[in-house]
């Protein structure tokens, strides 16, 4: 038994879970550079939602001709989704992922993508408090609207046993647990679940409606790229390191986790757009998702299973921002294009 336990030591050590021989307060030297430069490209697409100006977007939701009734119910669903979906994420980072990734340079970027949390949720008491919104109806709508309550309960359930005070990543079912916490938030809810949103707004923002709103879910489209690429090494590393883990049964968990998951985020597609808007209709909502469940599928080593093509090939220009972008006639900041993030 304890040489048992001296091997399982002795493999665990230099990992990035249960790790040893790594002082969590000594950076340096880094042994994951991915992790290094997740966070270097997230400081260069730095901002903060007060850079946009809201003037627009109030003259037209304030205006009774410029929205349809459709687009307005659009709007206020993913807003209300967004609003509490980024406080779960950055929860689960705070409570729970940051304590079981050891790693230093790991935990530089957590910090970093709870701070791009935190100017996440900033955005939406910005959008809510510009436009003059009601936030006990935006903030309950995860309790009251059923699609959105089946997204976030969805996750939620994949990560109860983690946040358990008792629970570590020192066996192979833990570990396993682990990783579908991970899988929940960086590859289901960041990965699939915001992306009909996105695309949504972002539709409306090409039709010259509501741009100051559009430009920051550009902003948070682009950051939630780099969390789902940091969350998709993170999976892959783990998968490495602990090769034991993924097994068929696993990986068949996985994908039956992720069909469940699409068909959620198909069925908010229809009930947030029933009607389309602006030529858009749900079904191409729903094709959208799909193509994109396909790329986070290949992320982390798995087969596809939907073989749609992008009905949305605009979505990756949408988020190919220009230096020195001027946010009408405001401060000018800086903002780095990053041509090698996949942004669909």
């Amino acid at each position: 038994m304890l040489q048992e336990v001296k091997q399982e030591t002795k493999k665990r050590q230099g990992s990035i879970l249960n790790d040893t021989t790594t002082d969590p307060n000594k950076i340096l030297p880094m042994r994951y550079k991915w992790a290094r430069q997740h966070y270097k490209d997230g400081v260069a697409n730095n901002w903060t939602p007060e850079e946009v100006s809201m003037q627009k977007d109030v003259e037209q939701w304030k205006s009774p001709t410029k929205l349809s009734p459709s687009e307005r119910k659009m709007v206020l669903w993913n807003l209300g989704f967004f609003s509490t979906a980024e406080s779960l994420t950055a929860n689960n980072i705070v409570l729970a992922v940051y304590n079981h990734v050891t790693n230093p340079e790991c935990r530089q970027y957590l910090l970093r993508q709870a701070f791009e949390e935190a100017i996440h949720t900033d955005t939406f008491i910005y959008c809510c408090d510009s436009l003059g919104l009601d936030p006990d109806e935006i903030y309950t709508m995860y309790e009251a609207v059923p699609s959105i309550k089946a997204k976030d309960d969805f996750v939620v359930n994949l990560t109860t046993s983690i946040f358990d005070p008792n629970f570590k990543t020192d066996s192979t079912e833990n570990i396993q647990k682990f990783v579908l916490d991970l899988i929940g938030f960086y590859v289901i809810m960041e990965g699939i679940f915001f992306y009909a949103g996105f695309a949504m707004m972002l539709a409306l923002k090409r039709q010259q409606k509501l741009v100051g709103i559009g430009e920051q879910f550009e902003y948070i489209m682009r950051d939630e790229s780099l969390h789902l690429a940091f969350g998709c090494d993170l999976i892959n590393t783990i998968v490495a390191e602990n090769p034991e883990i993924w097994d068929e049964t696993f990986k068949a968990k996985i994908i039956d986790l992720i069909k469940q998951s699409v068909e959620l985020e198909k069925q908010y597609a229809y009930d947030a757009c029933p009607e389309g808007v602006l030529g858009i209709n749900a079904e191409q909502f729903c094709n959208y998702v799909e193509h994109i469940t396909d790329r986070r599928l290949q992320r982390i080593g798995l087969p596809k299973i939907y073989n749609k093509e992008n009905p949305f090939p605009w979505m990756g220009q949408a988020t190919d921002l220009a230096k020195e972008k001027n946010f009408f006639e405001t401060r000018v900041t800086e903002y780095q294009t990053a041509g090698s993030l996949e942004w669909d």
